[in-house]
């Protein structure tokens, strides 16, 4: 993965002819005790960056001190079913919460327009929130057909001008038990899929799914993303099938498990071992803030769980990992606006990481390590790479994870594609 560390800064001063020059800002690594630096773009690409650059300039942005990094990635995301709470059966319960089959129920409303136009709105608060990569994972099945998957994909063109979108395809209501599924899921990758996912919890035969997934993987050179290990307890982990798995077929790197929420529950000596054994196998994780806690804890009615991993202790042990947005505004999660910040803000709230080392590892995980799980190895502030951009109303990356720091503007590929005011106060 590029990094701008990697090379020495241009000298002070250099003189060239740029499209945009992003003037006065700081970059995720820097300190406070550096001075403030100077982003030159030419044709969409990073061409210097040192302080005061000199030559001509079609565009400036005076960034007084502010953050820049090179985009929020979300490594996991629902853009086909966002935005369909109001459609839903409302639920009084608390158990079983039954986010699935409330989703199930109105899969035949959604039709590919449909789900343009709500996966559209969803996209553009995720960009207004400085998100300049995402893989969206979508639903094929008997009842939705290709639909879903059509409408998002759809978007890939759409929005290329301020987002990449890379597909994933997953069987959330069943594989093995759900006659049709299969074919579908082939189609999708056929058409368009990069990505193949799983949710092997809706499955009669949980192993038989993962099987299954990897060898569409190895038919179509596909990475794995699978939704894998929710609920109370650690008694039965698919995590290490997974693990596994990706040893055996030699597809570490490439294999991500997203929720994994059991392995909250289990002991640190005894999480250990599953964290050494995923950074082992190349085996990724992903926590979805806000559906981990808004679906978790629900067996009990006091002393609730909070059923969010520790992903600094996994990182700590080796494991790439991310966190990501997953649903928003449906019954998986009633809440949400396509913010990561707030997602890996919260995250850091609830498990209890306050260490600016902690925070800065956090930030990370929506960033360059997030960037990582895709294998994005053009991700970076670096000359040379692409000029996709994000100014932060922070002086560093640590202060913009603890205060949420909204974003000021956003480039992709060197075009303005997001611009946000200040607050201003209006003194008497």
């Amino acid at each position: 993965m590029v990094q701008h560390a990697c090379r020495p800064p241009p000298a002070t001063g250099v003189m060239m002819d740029f499209d945009l020059v992003l003037r006065d800002v700081r970059l995720a690594d820097s300190t406070p005790d550096q001075p403030t630096t100077d982003i030159g773009v030419v044709q969409g690409r990073i061409a210097a960056i040192a302080p005061k650059l000199g030559g001509s300039a079609r565009e400036e942005y005076k960034g007084h001190g502010r953050l820049v990094c090179s985009g929020f990635v979300d490594t996991h995301i629902h853009l086909d079913k966002a935005c369909i709470l109001g459609r839903c059966e409302h639920n009084t319960k608390r158990m079983p919460h039954l986010a699935m089959e409330r989703v199930s129920a109105v899969k035949h409303t959604m039709t590919v327009e449909d789900v343009i136009e709500r996966a559209s709105a969803t996209i553009e608060k995720c960009i207004g929130h400085g998100a300049t990569r995402m893989r969206p994972h979508c639903e094929v099945d008997p009842k939705i057909g290709m639909r879903g998957f059509e409408g998002v994909k759809a978007l890939v063109e759409k929005y290329k001008w301020a987002i990449d979108i890379e597909l994933c395809v997953m069987p959330q209501e069943g594989l093995t038990n759900n006659p049709g599924t299969d074919e579908l899921m082939v189609e999708a990758l056929k058409n368009g899929a990069r990505v193949v996912g799983a949710a092997p919890s809706y499955d009669s035969d949980s192993a038989a799914q993962i099987h299954r997934v990897f060898e569409m993987a190895r038919e179509f050179d596909a990475d794995i993303d699978m939704h894998v290990d929710s609920g109370p307890t650690a008694d039965h982990l698919d995590t290490l099938l997974v693990c596994d798995l990706a040893e055996k077929y030699k597809w570490g790197g490439r294999v991500a498990v997203g929720h994994v929420g059991k392995l909250s529950t289990m002991p640190f000596k005894d999480l250990d071992k599953v964290a050494r054994r995923m950074a082992d196998a190349g085996v990724a994780a992903t926590v979805l803030t806000a559906t981990d806690l808004y679906l978790g804890g629900r067996h009990t009615d006091h002393n609730v769980p909070r059923n969010v991993l520790d992903l600094n202790f996994l990182t700590e042990r080796g494991v790439t990992c991310s966190v990501a947005s997953n649903n928003i505004l449906n019954p998986f999660t009633p809440f949400g606006d396509g913010q990561l910040l707030r997602q890996v803000n919260m995250h850091a709230i609830v498990t209890q990481r306050a260490n600016d080392d902690e925070v800065k590892a956090l930030w990370d995980m929506t960033t360059t390590t997030a960037a990582k799980l895709m294998r994005k190895d053009d991700y970076g502030i670096a000359v040379g790479g692409p000029a996709d951009l994000v100014v932060l109303d922070a002086p560093d990356a640590v202060m913009a994870l603890r205060t949420i720091a909204p974003v000021l503007a956003a480039y992709k590929n060197g075009r303005r594609t997001v611009t946000r005011e200040p607050v201003q106060l209006h003194r008497p």
